[in-house]
């Protein structure tokens, strides 16, 4: 019955007005999302910006090719700062992802949190060892690739 974390911190040569103008309209999740997961926004109302209150339905195949229904809900958002997303329905009994950005010189900085929590008690935990972890890590390794291959990278020190 463990609650676990992911950290990730990105950085993008991009200024922060753009790096927010990218992220913070759901439409662009997809293009960062491994296609092995046919990640389809489904929501009727979708407006061009997220905004506290939204509801995003998604339909995604993270397993086997199995559909599962996905719904968030963003709880915050602090314009060119951070939003979070928080699940009301789907895959997790937890699921709260906080999306921090801050400008840096050059570019922005750009760190992802999130908790997460699996249902069935040990059958979760055992399902987390066994394969969620991996794949969770394995879509913020895609996510970071596909960022930097549509944005860049700085050169190294």
């Amino acid at each position: 019955m463990s609650v676990h974390c992911i950290k990730a911190v990105q950085t993008i040569p991009i200024g922060l007005e753009a790096t927010w103008d990218f992220f913070s309209r759901p439409d662009n999740l997809q293009a960062i999302t491994p296609a092995y997961m046919r990640f389809q926004i489904t929501s009727k109302h979708r407006p061009e910006r997220m905004y506290p209150g939204q509801i995003i339905e998604y339909k995604v195949r993270p397993l086997l090719g199995i559909p599962l229904y996905w719904m968030t809900e963003i709880t915050h958002v602090v314009e060119g700062k951070l939003f979070v997303d928080e699940q009301r329905f789907g895959p997790y009994s937890l699921w709260h992802h906080q999306h921090h950005f801050r400008e840096v010189p050059n570019g922005t900085e750009m760190t992802d949190i999130v908790h997460y929590k699996l249902p069935l008690w040990v059958l979760g935990d055992l399902a987390h060892t066994l394969f969620v972890e991996k794949q969770l890590a394995d879509i913020f390794e895609y996510r970071r690739k596909k960022v930097a291959e549509m944005f860049g990278t700085f050169p190294p020190l």
